[in-house]
């Protein structure tokens, strides 16, 4: 096993900003093994020199300087965070001084907002959170003029999880409904979809891949075998393609990355955008 490099994620607010950021960074160094530790909500001047302290000792403990990647808004925070005995990247100081020239205008400095602290935004991403609960694997189909977008897909392809996403990350009412094998079957869709094609989308994955998540759930079950799965795709794909229905293959695509792939095609307003 190779050397293992310490790295600090610091955030004043969540560390979401910061571990995305920075693992995106350290993917490029996939021959390196890395130590991921996230301190949140560094808030204070006494937060922010205990968070140096607690630095100072994993660099001493480890004998090599970690690397630190903060997101801190507040100077005199940042200031602080600046000190400790490690690599420091600042995302903040990074752009935002490049961005106040370019517009020649200065920043708030302002705590919170990339992540929803507008009121309106928080209203949004929870009223489109109870929306994706509710409409979950068909349920409420009479309510489906007011989704923004309606996933089909068989069942165990992701669709819950893509909905939750699209929900709490975009503020957007997702539904979602299986593709049972009753309904592929029939080979037409629930009389309330018929009038909301143009929301539609689907997803597939690989039939293989699928037999595995559902062998999880129901090991030795005719629903798991590779056979079934591989039917319903490809009745599944059939259905999507009478209906002229948008669909991305989920088999090697991260929920992040599915939520964007369907953003970007049906051109939907998150609160993002």
């Amino acid at each position: 096993m190779g050397k293992v490099r310490g790295v600090f994620f610091l955030s004043d607010r969540t560390g979401i900003t910061a571990e995305t950021l920075g693992n995106m960074l350290l993917t490029q160094f996939s021959g390196v093994q890395f130590d991921r530790i996230t301190i949140p909500f560094i808030n204070s001047a006494a937060k922010a020199e205990e968070t140096v302290r607690r630095i100072n000792a994993y660099r001493d403990r480890h004998g090599e300087p970690p690397l630190i990647f903060s997101t801190a808004v507040d100077d005199d925070i940042r200031a602080i965070l600046a000190t400790a005995g490690g690599v420091f990247m600042d995302f903040f100081e990074s752009f935002i001084a490049r961005l106040e020239d370019s517009l020649g205008a200065p920043a708030s400095h302002s705590v919170g907002l990339a992540h929803g602290a507008n009121p309106g935004t928080y209203q949004r991403r929870i009223e489109a959170v109870n929306f994706a609960l509710a409409h979950d694997d068909g349920a409420r189909m009479d309510h489906y003029a007011e989704a923004d977008l309606i996933l089909l897909a068989p069942s165990r392809c992701g669709k819950t999880p893509t909905c939750l996403y699209l929900a709490l990350q975009h503020g957007l009412r997702a539904a979602n409904l299986p593709l049972t094998e009753e309904v592929l079957e029939a080979e037409r869709l629930p009389e309330p979809l018929t009038r909301f094609r143009s929301k539609l989308f689907g997803l597939t994955i690989d039939a293989e891949r699928l037999a595995q998540i559902r062998s999880e759930r129901l090991p030795n079950s005719r629903y798991a075998s590779r056979e079934q799965c591989a039917r319903e795709l490809r009745l599944a794909q059939g259905v999507y393609r009478r209906l002229g229905t948008p669909s991305l293959d989920a088999t090697h695509v991260s929920v992040e990355e599915i939520a964007t792939h369907i953003i970007h095609q049906m051109g939907l307003k998150t609160i993002l955008r």
